[in-house]
C-alpha cells in the first residue's frame, strides 16, 4: 500500500487516546496495510495508527517476517500477570533510542480482527512486552513515560541531540 509518515516525539497526538474503531470494512484493511508498509520502512516490531497521525485503535505487530504481521483492532489487556520482565524498548516515533522498560511477563488480551470478530489471547515474552506497549500508544501513554524520570530526561536529551545533528546533516 503505502508507507506514510510517522509523528515524531513530542508531538502531543503521541498523548492522545485512540477512538474505537465500529466500522470494519475495506479502508480499516487498507490503514493496516499502510501501518504494515510503515512499520518495515521504519523499520520496527510495532505500530499504532497515532504514529501516523490517525486516533484509532488499530496496531500491526510483526515479530517475525516468516510469521507475518498481526492486527489488533481495539486491543486492551484484560489480564496481567504479577511476574515481570525487561524488554529492551523503543518507538518509531522516537528513533535511534532504546531503553529496558520493565513489565508484566505475561497478557490476555481482548482485541478484534480486521473482521470484526473478537478474540481473547495469551500471550508471553516479548509479545507480551509488544501488546503492551502498543496498547499504551493507543491509550495516550507514550513509552519513556515507563521509565524512571532519570532514564526519561537521559533519553529525552538524548533524542533531541540525534534530531539537531539530523537537521544539520
Amino acid at each position: 500500500m503505502a508507507i506514510r509518515p510517522i509523528v515524531r516525539f513530542p508531538n502531543p497526538l503521541l498523548t492522545r487516546k485512540a477512538e474505537t474503531i465500529t466500522r470494519f470494512d475495506a479502508a480499516l484493511e487498507a490503514l493496516a496495510a499502510d501501518l504494515l508498509d510503515t512499520m518495515r520502512g521504519a523499520p520496527g516490531v510495532g505500530i499504532t495508527a497515532p504514529h501516523i497521525g490517525i486516533l484509532e485503535r488499530v496496531t500491526v505487530i510483526e515479530l517475525d517476517r516468516e510469521r507475518g504481521a498481526r492486527t489488533f483492532v481495539n486491543p486492551e489487556v484484560i489480564w496481567c500477570s504479577d511476574e515481570k520482565a525487561t524488554h529492551t524498548e523503543g518507538s518509531v516515533s522516537m528513533p535511534g533510542i532504546l531503553e529496558e522498560v520493565e513489565r508484566p511477563r505475561a497478557v490476555r488480551v481482548r482485541y478484534q480482527t480486521l473482521g470484526g470478530e473478537t478474540i481473547d489471547e495469551e500471550a508471553d515474552g516479548f509479545m507480551a512486552t509488544c501488546l503492551q506497549h502498543e496498547i499504551d500508544q493507543l491509550d495516550g501513554i507514550f513509552w519513556t513515560q515507563r521509565l524512571s524520570r532519570l532514564k526519561r530526561d537521559r533519553a529525552i536529551k538524548k533524542f533531541e541531540k540525534l534530531t539537531r545533528e539530523q537537521a544539520r546533516g
